[in-house]
């Protein structure tokens, strides 16, 4: 059953940041798929991502998404859980999937140094080589996309995003 919210999108697209103002707006639980991995694994973000392999990494958030059961919760997830097939299937399954669309030149600005943000990417790899890269498959999961834009207020995206679920239904 469909009872969730599944934000997805590149990191600093602001997920989380409007995913719990959009869960507090519809009186929903809220559940953080970074902080999933970071209980699992018992460590902070940053530091799962540098003892592990990138593609270590990409199975144990594939792992953390599968183990997510809930209901009635807006689910942020991190950036790259798009590159697991069977976890965005089962996030797919258990909710609609909000694709929350930045601009990379507002990424830029919003991320900053890619290699302490907890970020998943390949060595040498750009912010613009994995926008490239992901916005393929954050188009292909999307069931509603919604733009995250400069200057906007957190309340209003939170609010677009409300109202296209209510047209959806």
């Amino acid at each position: 059953m469909k009872n969730n919210i599944v934000m997805i999108g590149m990191p600093g697209a602001g997920k989380s940041t409007v995913g719990v103002v959009l869960a507090k707006n519809l009186g929903l639980d809220f559940v953080d798929l970074d902080l999933v991995i970071c209980r699992r694994e018992r460590a902070a973000l940053q530091k799962v991502v540098d003892r592990n392999t990138h593609e270590d990494f990409l199975r144990i958030e594939s792992e953390a998404a599968l183990s997510i059961n809930a209901e009635n919760s807006v689910i942020a997830t991190g950036g790259s859980v798009v590159y697991g097939e069977a976890a965005m299937a089962h996030l797919a399954e258990i909710g609609v999937i909000v694709y929350l669309r930045a601009r990379l030149a507002e990424l830029e600005k919003r991320i900053g140094n890619l290699k302490t943000r907890g970020i998943a990417f390949r060595p040498g790899q750009t912010l613009a080589e994995l926008y490239a890269e992901r916005t393929p498959l954050y188009e292909r999961w999307a069931d509603i996309t919604v733009d995250s834009r400069a200057g906007e207020r957190i309340e209003d995206t939170a609010r677009k995003i409300k109202n296209l679920l209510k047209e959806s239904l």
